[in-house]
């Protein structure tokens, strides 16, 4: 049995609904251009859609057709059918948000990937409602459910779309005889049919609600239909007979209204009878009339008039326009005997009650749900605005008591099967507040002003300075509740206070907000440390004349990434200034004075350094410090003023820049017999350069590598700045094409990142 939507005639337009259409005429597009967008719209989509399944089994474009004819049912304007078939249409396309913006504007487009996103969530997500148990699946059904709420208080008219979506999908597996997955069955029963009748969308809510009882539970829903189709005859011939004698008495008292059947919804039906553990028969609204009048007035006249036709039973009387419910719905309810003694139900309501019954306030706010911007781009303004900031409150408020119904429900479910409230506590660490705009805002729970400044924007919470709570002005440490608006009075600029960081005091519960105050003030100290550093190298550069030079170069040659890297250690007096004095004063390129001639190692006793000046015999030679040569590295000469020739690695740059300025003074040389006098091989002195994570232990693991390949160290000079160790190595070798082996073994050392020959 599948509900369907009453075909009441003409029905005059919601205000909010009354409101778009005013602005509509203000500059919105007219009924003729909204049903071209509509096809345009649909063509579009048929080449993308045609030919293509859902993973339902649904074919694309029927599904889509069906979507727009839901929506269109409940009173969604062209517009929003023609969004169907762009959000369906972006599953086929490389860039969706872009195409769909280009095309139709950035409104069509933003539903176009919020949607998607939200199906994405869904898909995923969806084996969290199999009939689990344990705390973590439940958790996870309810952590769903929450960013389920966030998406459609951004934009609601997602929550159309999906609403429509599912009831579709539904039909489809309804129509077909296909079975219907039980999580999406389940789904639909626990999250949509709920979220419909908060809304107000009850055409929806009440299909929802039948299809998925039918698809859980067939057995139950075979029963109850079986049982309706039992006395369908003689029940609907009863009913149009009270439905004539009503509608004759109503006129005969003066009273315009409309009497029609009430559809039953086997859902309901079932419910109320596991309820109240009730019999069939006694369920009394499984026969119903629905009398719809022009005003309030009428209504309690319309009442008084049933209640002169029938006997009404007193325990079954219901004013929902009196004390209307927290969805909004309003009407009256009562149950009378028929001549017969049958029960029956008779619901009394205004026009305007009836169409927020059957439609929902939310399908009216659709058209207009796109922040302060209808889907032409027309700028909402002036009274319109507020009154429709105030719906989204009113919506919002609904979101929020139905996720309480979906927390709640889930406890009392894991109370039931000895869970320990499995389901409290997930929704009371959140908040959700408003903007001034209408946007929605989760937070912690007991989060303040300004953790809802930081939220928005990370300089907007540096200079919040104030805020105002639904118009008031409230202190800074009041904890904020769900459904207010939240407006932040800011300084045009300025930081925070150290206060906020102190959680005695309250400003602050996000750990987010926190995190951002606390970067401001390191930022600052940052800034401050680097300024001194700046200044004091800055000094230096002065007094060495070296102004000119380009302070990340000189950065780079200290083992710095960059110059605000040297400028903050040297502020925090973590490295010396000696050390950029060395670098400015490297050592003259020629040979000091004071050098001593080679001097021989351990095997030199009696010979010479192993160095033959070419055509000259007995030439007084000496090996340079600054480059270390050893064999078998290709060499040069150069004749010193008062020490003989110095040797070079044809590399050395000081060797390059001496033969550049005195080409006159160089001189070939090679290697001569390597051995010494008493038999052993010469040795020579080369320096090894390391870089390595500084560490405890780090000198001696090295110098282990060293011993192990009996390398004789002779010097060690190591340098540490912010956890890097510079260390240079000075070791004999006989032969430096041995040493590429040792500095592998090196390099391996832990921590250690480069090993190389200087």
């Amino acid at each position: 049995m599948k509900t369907t939507r009453l075909d009441v005639g003409a029905e005059s337009a919601s205000p909010i609904l009354q409101l778009a259409d005013a602005v509509g005429t203000a500059g919105q597009p007219d009924a003729g251009q909204e049903t071209e967008r509509l096809e345009r719209a649909r063509a579009f989509a048929v080449p993308l859609l045609s030919g293509h399944r859902f993973d339902t089994g649904e074919d694309a474009l029927e599904h889509a057709d069906g979507v727009a004819q839901i929506l269109k049912s409940v009173g969604a304007a062209p517009s929003m059918q023609a969004a169907v078939y762009l959000v369906y249409a972006g599953d086929f396309l490389t860039d969706p948000e872009t195409v769909v913006s280009q095309a139709f504007g950035p409104s069509y487009a933003s539903l176009v990937t919020h949607t998607r996103k939200l199906v994405k969530l869904q898909r995923s997500a969806r084996d969290a409602l199999l009939e689990e148990t344990d705390q973590e699946v439940l958790a996870e059904q309810l952590e769903r459910v929450r960013k389920m709420l966030l998406a459609f208080s951004h934009d609601l008219r997602v929550v159309l779309l999906r609403l429509a979506s599912r009831l579709q999908t539904l039909r489809f597996h309804a129509a077909s005889r296909t079975p219907c997955p039980r999580a999406l069955a389940r789904e639909s029963q626990q999250v949509f049919a709920p979220l419909a009748n908060r809304l107000g969308i009850w055409q929806i809510k009440w299909e929802l609600e039948d299809l998925a009882f039918r698809f859980l539970q067939p057995e139950q829903y075979k029963r109850i239909a079986r049982l309706l189709d039992e006395k369908r005859v003689e029940r609907e011939t009863g009913i149009e007979r009270a439905r004539e004698h009503l509608a004759q008495a109503l006129a005969q008292a003066g009273v315009q209204a409309q009497v029609q059947g009430r559809p039953k919804h086997i859902y309901s039906i079932w419910k109320k009878m596991q309820g109240k553990s009730l019999d069939f028969s006694r369920v009394f609204d499984v026969s119903a009339l629905r009398v719809i009048v022009a005003d309030v007035r009428d209504c309690y006249a319309a009442l008084s008039r049933v209640h002169e036709l029938w006997h009404a039973l007193p325990d079954e009387f219901d004013d929902y326009i009196a004390r209307p419910k927290a969805n909004g719905y309003q009407s009256l309810h009562t149950v009378v005997l028929d001549d017969e003694q049958r029960p029956f139900e008779i619901q009394i309501r205004t026009r305007e009650m009836h169409e927020h019954a059957e439609s929902g306030v939310a399908a009216h706010w659709a058209y207009k749900e796109a922040g302060s911007k209808g889907y032409a781009g027309v700028s909402a303004a002036g009274d319109f605005e507020d009154r429709v900031a105030l719906a989204r409150r009113a919506v919002l408020h609904q979101l929020l008591a139905w996720e309480r119904d979906f927390a709640g429900q889930s406890a009392a479910q894991a109370a039931g099967l000895g869970g320990q409230g499995a389901g409290a506590g997930f929704f009371e660490d959140r908040i959700y507040v408003l903007t001034p705009q209408g946007s929605v805002i989760e937070l912690p729970a007991g989060a303040t002003a300004i953790d809802f400044a930081y939220q928005l924007h990370t300089d907007l919470g540096h200079r919040c300075r104030g805020a105002r709570v639904d118009g008031a002005l409230v202190p800074l440490i009041t904890p904020l509740k769900s459904g207010q608006t939240v407006e932040i009075v800011a300084a045009k600029e300025g930081g925070p206070s150290l206060d906020w960081l102190n959680p005695q005091l309250g400003y602050l519960q996000s750990h987010r907000a926190r995190a951002k105050a606390r970067a401001w003030f390191n930022a600052r100290a940052l800034q401050d440390t680097v300024a001194r550093g700046r200044e004091a190298v800055d000094k230096l550069l002065q007094r060495e004349g070296r102004t000119a030079i380009k302070l990340d170069e000189l950065a780079t040659q200290l083992g710095f990434r960059h110059a605000e890297a040297l400028f903050e250690v040297v502020g925090k007096d973590e490295y010396s200034l000696r050390n950029i004095e060395l670098q400015l004063r490297p050592p003259e390129p020629v040979v000091e004075d004071d050098t001593p001639v080679f001097k021989r190692s351990r095997s030199h006793a009696g010979g010479g350094n192993g160095v033959l000046v070419v055509g000259v015999g007995s030439l007084l030679t000496q090996l340079a410090h600054c480059c270390r040569p050893a064999p078998p590295d290709v060499i040069g000469g150069f004749v010193t003023r008062s020490k003989g020739v110095a040797v070079h690695r044809k590399d050395c740059l000081n060797f390059r820049e001496m033969v550049a300025r005195h080409p006159e003074r160089a001189i070939p040389v090679t290697w001569g017999s390597q051995g010494a006098s008493d038999g052993r091989n010469a040795v020579y002195p080369v320096n090894v350069s390391v870089t390595a994570v500084d560490r405890q232990g780090l000198l001696r693991d090295i110098s282990e590598v060293f011993a192990k390949e009996k390398m004789n160290v002779t010097g060690v000079h190591t340098r540490s700045v912010k956890g890097t160790a510079w260390m240079t190595f000075t070791v004999e070798v006989a032969d430096s094409a041995l040493l590429a082996h040792v500095l592998s073994l090196v390099a391996s050392v832990n921590g250690v990142r480069s090993a190389q020959r200087r």
